[in-house]
């Protein structure tokens, strides 16, 4: 893994995906937003400027050397909907359909997802040359948005889970992240007898590890080949918006990843 930086837009990559895709997950460096949305917020419901969001959109875009019209985006819900992304977003729909996975096995597609503690996992299937975006939160989490992007791969190019390369980027960590009684109570539904890890306790509030349980979801359903970024957004703000740092007011950073 490693951070690049091309006209200060500062972005993190995977190095088990190297040069074989296009990817990258965007720090909050390298914009023109203001306050609490400084400074690559590409988040168009914040409360930011529409134009800076644009404008963020176009830097992190010509950072990768990819056209702007090449974006397929989705509406983020916490849920486990998949979008099958056959061209780029038509200009004239005016937000992005809901969806918290979407994936295309055409190159002249350029997925993109925004983040701000939730979990972003990033796809790719080397065989079948397809990709794939997944957001996922708590609801999300224990719903298994992360085994829904996997069967839908399945489902719609064939990919077997042994020849995935999954990256798992920057989102809260589980020191970080304190999660209350009702929360704690849906993970143990699901989990059961595994949530003393999942769920340690520090002085006496439960924790939740996001970023584990996704793993380790996709590790029981044989997936190998799985990378870390081992970055907590509310621990790093200064290269991360972190919703749960901030309070709730802040922007959003994007990833995106495209087929070469």
């Amino acid at each position: 893994m490693s951070f690049q930086n091309t006209d200060g837009v500062r972005y993190f990559q995977f190095a088990s995906l190297g040069a074989t895709v296009t990817h990258a997950i965007f720090t909050r460096l390298g914009g023109i937003s203001e306050g609490p949305y400084a400074e690559l917020n590409v988040g168009a419901t914040v409360g930011d400027e529409p134009s800076r969001v644009e404008e963020n959109l176009s830097r992190s875009f010509s950072a990768l050397g990819l056209p702007r019209n090449s974006l397929f985006d989705s509406w983020l819900v916490h849920g486990t909907h998949v979008l099958i992304a056959t061209a780029p977003r038509p200009p004239e729909w005016a937000r992005p359909p809901q969806a918290d996975i979407v994936m295309t096995n055409r190159p002249e597609v350029t997925l993109f997802m925004r983040f701000a503690d939730c979990v972003p996992m990033v796809y790719f299937d080397p065989v079948k040359k397809a990709v794939a975006l997944a957001h996922a939160g708590w609801r999300g989490t224990l719903q298994g948005v992360a085994l829904n992007a996997l069967e839908a791969m399945k489902a719609n190019y064939n990919s077997r889970a042994e020849d995935l390369l999954v990256g798992i980027g920057p989102a809260i960590s589980v020191e970080k992240y304190e999660v209350g009684p009702d929360v704690a109570a849906e993970v143990r539904k699901i989990f059961g007898y595994e949530t003393e890890n999942l769920l340690p306790r520090t002085n006496g509030q439960f924790h939740f590890d996001l970023v584990g349980v996704n793993r380790r979801m996709l590790e029981q359903a044989g997936v190998k080949q799985i990378e870390l970024s081992n970055l907590c957004t509310a621990t790093d703000t200064n290269d991360w918006f972190s919703h749960r740092a901030s309070g709730g007011k802040t922007g959003r950073f994007g990833a995106l990843i495209a087929l070469k």
